[in-house]
């Protein structure tokens, strides 16, 4: 395959079926079992769906550059439908295993590649995904990551199980079977070493972990613990109780559900200066509140004093923490009940056990001084040893020693089932005896860094009955009362479920082609020839990286340092070269952002430099919903990653939102927040490319954007994805020039072009009403000064006549009511049930959309929505224009969400109705339709 001058234009740069990825984007949030997330946390990764899809549509070619095969626009919109239907099969999760589904795409990608399957590179591999996609599509797949807590996880989804394809488990007394596919055996074998793993603990740990006596409510007898939960404790701040150990709790509830509740009630002896707890079940509504508050007196580390009842200030509760004078005590005890959970109240036996472990190494690595993501600094826990208690470090010390016994019984099981005892490593490419070895102690490794996510003292007790693990967020804060896993239970946190979680990931991994994964700077990648590139960079400042992973890097050290002797050679994650914009590291924001921006340019024109022109590249951005919030889609992070793309030389040919959250859908309405991440479409720019001026720009902009806006609505773009859409052929405008200078000579920034591209847009949809008839036109003013509220008779009567109409028209449409001297828009509930659009008289496209709307929102896309659209289908493209417009109005101008909610999710299933609506061929007969209309 040989690259080309006049490469061809691919799927992804004219249009992809955007709501059929989002939907399957969002549900894959709920899908767990199998998933591949579930073998290592790692931060925001892109959904597998939306990785698909763009690949295959990054690498497709579209019908418009095959004139000589679909010489017409309708020939071209056939074929691009065709395409869209492969890419509709191919993110569905069922089918993410499916080869028939699976084979089609990749005949489809071998195809519009020259008969040859491109390699797909993505230098910021992360948590993978990029690469695991590729690899499912049949592709090379290749990576490479700074942070070695990437690389191991990437290596063990694209790297490790193709080496190991369909070979029979090794382990003792496996069970004689035709044949493994896939990772199965690999599966096997880690869920037996897992399982042999837990035995040996439990040898030389288990008397750590007793077993609870249930009380009479209970039934009495032996129960295993499931959470041992704790408060933390400082000396009370009144002399008289000093040397009291009072607790800072946030909560003292244990089960909130209705007619089950449980919670823990402080025992107060102030003559012998002690407290106690016991378990109270039920109670009034105000023991329940005063449970929920724990000891807290407002916001922060604000508490009151159980002693004393005086004020616990967040300046005492550090300085304690700073002495070391900060500690402990067991409040209550969750255990396993016959069908629900047990409530029993602590014992000294209980909370002695536990101070007796005594660990021989805890990590010393020291958290960052990072007070927007890291809280428990200023409170003494200044390492992340110190984020454990010592018996989870006890545990977890264990169960990393345990993974190096384990690896040397695999390999001596591996040699016993025959194979090689080449002493080739796994680093190495090995795939022998050794290798294997090491390649299942690895993914038993991750299921301890599974264990510390639930088994931290930032881990927390939710009162629906469960644990909230350590990075139940994006950040380490401080917690106050804390839930101690019991590791050997048969519930949450335990390591029997770590291994099992992981087990089911490899089980569905599907390896079609082999995968790389290295660590390596993304300023210093070299890509294999002919590279498509993918990729998922870090995001500004949102993600602290390599800080957060080093909570998993001191454990997968420890257990991985004789397999990985280069990636674990340093004691903590590389931070300095980390592409973040993390004040703290950099002076503040103006160099972070600095520090960013070189980074970032660098890098990306590294690869810009050595891309093949072939295709184009495929970049996420994701965005910070709170910096959006304030400075809307010119903010400045995104901002800043569009001038890092620009100055690397790429030019931007196309923005797609990719949404995990079903805003759009009315059931989901709240806020009609900006998607998640967005896809940028980048092309190498011409290296002719030319100066132009400010008004040149917007010259270009007015004559190209309008065309480009309307083929987004033609493809059905969710209204509330318009704004980012539309950023791609508005940047395709701004970043084809060399530059453009402004009156004073100075660049345009991408933040000035931003700007202009929104206003353009705003122009645009204002554009469209003019195509009105004159009621709409009207009511579309109407609504957008008054909303549904009301107005003065005669300032509609001087709209109206603006408009060549009068307001007894627009009431006779049967879109206001006048009454009084007041005008108002009827809402849509208001509507008269009886409303045929082929008996209207006077039929306006204000009319139909709200009737449209109105059936909707009650039946989605059912047959009934069908047929009301197949009524009115002369006029279904203006009633979507006038969606896109009110949408606008109600969500951006008004602010009004709920009110915009509903026009954004009709566009959002305008495509199936569209569909169904062509099957209809008579709606005369359709009597229950009408009934219900």
């Amino acid at each position: 395959m040989t690259s080309t001058n006049n490469p061809k234009k691919k799927l992804i740069e004219v249009a992809i079926p955007l709501e059929a990825i989002n939907g399957a984007s969002a549900r894959e949030k709920s899908i767990r079992h199998g998933h591949p997330s579930t073998l290592h946390l790692w931060w925001a990764r892109r959904p597998l769906a939306a990785c698909r899809a763009v690949l295959f549509a990054q690498l497709v070619d579209d019908p418009s550059s095959h004139p000589d095969l679909f010489p017409t626009h309708e020939a071209q919109e056939i074929e691009r439908k065709r395409l869209f239907g492969i890419i509709e099969d191919l993110v569905i999760w069922e089918n993410s295993t499916n080869e028939e589904v699976l084979d089609r795409a990749k005949a489809e990608i071998r195809k519009s590649c020259g008969g040859e399957l491109p390699p797909v590179y993505d230098p910021f591999s992360g948590g993978g995904s990029i690469p695991l996609e590729a690899q499912r599509l049949g592709l090379p797949a290749y990576g490479s990551d700074l942070n070695p807590v990437a690389v191991m996880i990437g290596k063990s989804m694209i790297e490790f199980p193709p080496r190991f394809k369909d070979k029979p488990a090794i382990h003792p007394g496996v069970k004689e079977r035709q044949f493994y596919r896939n990772a199965e055996g690999l599966a096997e074998d880690v869920k037996y070493y897992g399982g042999w793993m837990r035995d040996k603990a439990r040898e030389r740990i288990g008397h750590l972990y007793p077993q609870i006596d249930l009380p009479k409510e209970y039934g009495r007898g032996k129960a295993t613990v499931i959470a041992w939960i704790w408060a933390r404790t400082v000396p009370s701040p009144d002399p008289a109780f000093g040397n009291v150990q009072v607790p800072i709790a946030a909560s003292f509830l244990l089960n909130s559900k209705s007619g089950q509740e449980a919670w823990i009630e402080p025992i107060v002896d102030r003559n012998a200066k002690a407290i106690t707890y016991r378990i109270r079940h039920g109670g009034a509504k105000s023991e329940i509140a005063a449970a929920k508050q724990g000891t807290k007196a407002g916001r922060g580390a604000n508490f009151r004093c159980l002693m004393s009842d005086t004020a616990i200030t967040p300046e005492y509760v550090k300085q304690m923490g700073r002495d070391g004078r900060m500690g402990q005590t067991l409040i209550a005890v969750v255990a396993e009940g016959n069908r629900s959970r047990s409530y029993v109240a602590p014992t000294e036996d209980q909370e002695a056990i536990a101070f007796s472990a005594k660990p021989d190494w805890k990590p010393e690595t020291s958290l960052p001084n990072d007070p927007r993501n890291f809280w428990t600094v200023d409170y003494g826990l200044t390492t992340f040893g110190d984020l454990f208690t010592d018996r989870q470090l006890v545990a977890l010390n264990t169960f990393s020693d345990l993974v190096h016994e384990a690896r040397a019984q695999i390999e001596t099981d591996a040699l016993a089932a025959g194979l090689s005892s080449d002493p080739t490593p796994l680093r190495e490419g090995g795939a022998n005896a050794k290798a294997y070895a090491e390649a299942v102690s690895l993914y038993l490794a991750f299921a301890i860094d599974r264990m510390a996510d639930a088994g931290s003292s930032i881990a927390t007790w939710a009162s629906g009955g469960f644990i909230r693990f350590t990075f139940a967020r994006q950040s380490i804060p401080m917690t106050w009362d804390f839930a101690e896993c019991n590791f050997f239970s048969d519930s949450t946190g335990n390591f029997g479920g770590a291994v099992e979680w992981i087990v089911r990931a490899i089980s569905e991994f599907q390896p079609r082609n082999n995968g790389s994964l290295r660590q390596q700077d993304a300023q210093q990648v070299v890509l294999p020839d002919i590279a498509a590139i993918s990729t998922d960079p870090p995001y500004y400042d949102n993600i602290a990286y390599a800080d957060l992973s080093d909570f998993f890097y001191v454990w997968l050290r420890r257990a991985t340092k004789d397999v990985f002797p280069d990636l674990t050679a340093v004691l903590a994650v590389p931070k300095s070269e980390e592409l973040v914009a993390t004040p703290y590291r950099h002076g503040g924001r103006t160099g972070a952002e600095l520090f960013f921006l070189n980074g970032m340019t660098q890098a990306i024109a590294s690869l810009a430099r050595q891309a093949s022109s072939e295709f184009p590249a495929t970049i996420y951005y994701a965005f910070k919903q709170s910096e959006v919030e304030k400075e809307g889609l010119s903010s400045t992070g995104w901002a800043t990653f569009l001038q890092a793309v620009i100055d690397a030389g790429y030019a931007i040919v196309g923005t797609w939102p990719v949404r995990t959250e079903r805003s759009a859908r009315t059931i989901a309405s709240g806020t009609n927040a900006l998607a998640n991440s967005v896809v940028l479409v980048c092309r190498k720019k011409e290296a002719a490319a030319e100066v132009v001026t400010r008004a040149e720009f917007i010259r270009a902009m007015k004559r190209e954007l309008p065309a480009a806006i309307a083929e987004l609505q033609a493809a059905n773009i969710a209204p509330a994805d318009m704004p980012q859409s539309a950023i791609g052929p508005g940047m395709g405008v701004f970043s084809r020039y060399k530059a453009v200078l402004g009156s004073d000579d100075t660049p345009m920034s991408v933040k000035g072009a931003l700007q202009l591209i929104n206003k353009e847009l705003d122009e645009y949809l204002g554009g469209i009403q003019g195509e009105f008839d004159a009621d709409t036109r009207f009511a579309i003013t109407w609504f957008e000064q008054y909303g549904l509220g009301k107005g003065d008779y005669g300032t509609a009567d001087n709209l109206a006549r603006a408009r060549g109409i009068s307001v007894e028209s627009v009431k006779h449409a049967g879109i206001v009511d006048s009454a009084a001297g007041k005008v108002r828009i009827l809402a849509r509930d208001e509507l008269d049930d009886g409303w045929e659009p082929e008996s209207d008289g006077h039929l306006t496209v204000w009319e139909c959309l709200q009737h449209l709307v109105r059936r909707h929102e009650k039946d989605g896309t059912s047959h009934h929505t069908a047929v009301l659209l197949k009524k009115i289908e002369a006029m279904a493209e203006a009633v979507k224009d006038l969606a896109y417009c009110l949408y606008d109005i109600s969500s951006n101008k008004r602010k009004d969400a709920k009110e915009g909610n509903p026009y954004n999710a009709l566009i959002a299933d305008w495509t199936e109705l569209t569909r169904q609506a062509a099957t209809i061929h008579d709606t005369s007969g359709d009597r229950q339709a009408r009934l219900d209309i």
